[in-house]
């Protein structure tokens, strides 16, 4: 009788699964209609649903560095050559630099992206229903432990069918028939998420990444190579995109830091 343990834990892990990943799909969609009135976006906005807090630090630093007011040398290390702030977020960026004016780019990066500041920015973007909120739980996050689920359930399966049955348990047939049903389960609801949600929203709402798209589909037509196309190029695709290889080689370096 231990395979009836078995399925008791198949059916609490799909049911957990399952009831976190529609409660995130609720959560969406309410976050979705208080978003429909939106139609532009801001760079920090932009960044921040397109690559999150760290993205935001990122984009303060290539804005500062593209005015000279911020070093960012080659080697992974950021130089303050102008203190003065001219936004909340690059009042954190010079914060975590710190009054040595000088400090390794990833770090940074870290401290700016969990300052006050840029923790405000993404509850005004899920106030305005632009992004989901973090203590609820992403769609994709619900899907990937509906998935996690389902494998588990074909694993618990397949050790309840080899185990001894002893006589008068059920066959392997039968006892293989019990865990199709919370497999069936998953799988339905992984159907059902990848026909009504897809593309599974992460950070932003589906309000905030149609808002990102008509960003990206902007910068990849046709226009003047400006000081805002460029930083917006930064926002959505992340320093790599920055158009002064001393200013790549420095995120470069910063990764390798990293490692």
């Amino acid at each position: 009788m231990f395979w009836v343990f078995l399925l008791l834990a198949a059916w609490v892990l799909v049911g957990a699964a399952c009831a976190r990943l529609c409660r995130a799909a609720v959560v969406a969609a309410a976050v979705e209609r208080r978003g429909a009135d939106r139609e532009s976006l801001t760079l920090y906005e932009a960044a921040f649903l397109a690559g999150g807090p760290g993205r935001v630090a990122d984009l303060a630093l290539v804005a500062m560095a593209r005015e000279r007011r911020l070093l960012l040398a080659h080697t992974g290390w950021a130089t303050v050559v102008d203190p003065q702030a001219r936004d909340a977020v690059e009042g954190a960026v010079l914060t975590a630099i710190g009054p040595g004016g000088q400090r390794r780019i990833p770090l940074v990066r870290t401290a700016a992206a969990a300052a006050e500041t840029v923790r405000d920015l993404a509850d005004r973007l899920v106030a305005a229903g632009l992004a989901v909120p973090e203590r609820a739980g992403t769609v994709a996050d619900g899907v990937r432990r509906v998935r996690r689920a389902a494998a588990t359930v074909v694993v618990l399966g397949a050790v309840a069918v080899v185990l001894p049955g002893g006589e008068g348990g059920p066959s392997a047939g039968l006892t293989a028939a019990w865990f199709a049903a919370p497999l069936a389960m998953a799988l339905g609801c992984l159907l059902t998420a990848r026909l009504e949600l897809y593309p599974y929203p992460r950070r932003a709402s589906p309000a905030g990444r149609r808002l990102v798209l008509s960003l990206r589909r902007g910068l990849d037509g046709d226009g003047p190579d400006t000081e805002a196309r460029a930083l917006t190029a930064v926002a959505l695709r992340g320093p790599a995109a920055a158009e002064e290889p001393g200013l790549r080689a420095a995120f470069t370096a910063r990764a390798e830091g990293d490692d």
